[in-house]
């Protein structure tokens, strides 16, 4: 199991200079990946918000190991064009070491509502999905045509290419017990589940995640050999036989990934010093 750390794009982390040092203390505290959010907006909080991948940048420049990237970008909400160019030079930045986080993204209100957009699921889900296959076309790096429902393209090459080849890892959110987003998981690289029975920050029930990830299982290309993620999170102490007892009986479920995270509604969720208090206790003890 990899273990990552996982911040707001707002409050004190709207800074990238502070975010820069929350990536530092991440990897030499031994943690294995650094993820922030992605959101204009977010249930109408009155404070600063940062661009995620200026913050990334930042964090890239300040590390050489862990992976970076997002939990999760809305893809339905961007140009697809401009996000491939966004990734792709954050990749190429770091080595490397992006992991790309994508979803519907949401409060659905807040995100594409403020905004005059569209709030139809249904549409979103189209051009997430739409969007995603020309992400991984462009990051090619080889000339892309399309005409699809929502997005033309016009003999485009996007240079570079990613470093990773054929492209970053792709890790796709929703919550279960909904069906359709983690059969859109199955068809990539990993599946980041949040669960209506426990909000960010909350352990998710073992029994709901056994369920999730023999649904994954069922929908997997079986002619895929490449690596599939089960990113999982909540908030742990960080020692001793608690973490063990928490985070113990995920791995035993299937678990690949613990994802670090402050409780939604807390007070510190977008605060840098108890952040900092628990990356420097280190990833959770399991043995």
């Amino acid at each position: 199991m990899r273990f990552s750390i996982n911040i707001p794009n707002f409050g004190d982390f709207a800074d990238p200079r502070t975010v820069a040092t929350v990536a530092a203390a991440t990897e030499q505290a031994g943690w294995d990946g650094l993820f922030v959010w992605d959101h204009v907006v977010h249930r109408r909080h009155q404070r600063p918000f940062g661009d995620p991948w200026m913050l990334l940048t930042a964090a890239a420049l300040a590390t050489s190991r862990i992976r970076l990237g997002t939990l999760v970008t809305p893809v339905a909400r961007q140009r697809p064009q401009q996000l491939a160019r966004q990734v792709a030079t954050l990749d190429t930045l770091s080595g490397g070491r992006v992991i790309f986080g994508a979803g519907l993204g949401g409060p659905i209100e807040d995100e594409y509502g403020s905004f005059g957009d569209t709030t139809d699921p249904l549409v979103l889900a189209q051009r997430l999905d739409e969007g995603l296959d020309l992400l991984q076309r462009f990051w090619s790096g080889e000339p892309v045509n399309h005409d699809g429902q929502h997005y033309q393209v016009r003999d485009v090459t996007l240079l570079p290419a990613t470093v990773q080849h054929p492209r970053p890892p792709v890790w796709i959110a929703g919550f279960w017990p909904n069906r359709p987003p983690m059969r859109r998981a199955a068809r990539w690289d990993g599946a980041v589940p949040l669960f209506a029975s426990a909000r960010h920050g909350h352990v998710p029930p073992v029994d709901q995640v056994r369920d999730l990830i023999e649904y994954l299982h069922q929908h997997r290309d079986d002619e895929k050999d490449s690596p599939f993620e089960i990113v999982l999170g909540g908030a742990t102490a960080g020692e001793g036989p608690k973490a063990r007892d928490v985070i113990g009986p995920l791995l035993d479920a299937g678990a690949t990934w613990w994802d670090e995270r402050q409780l939604q509604g807390s007070d510190e969720l977008d605060q840098l010093t108890p952040v900092l208090r628990r990356i420097e206790q280190g990833p959770p003890a399991l043995y």
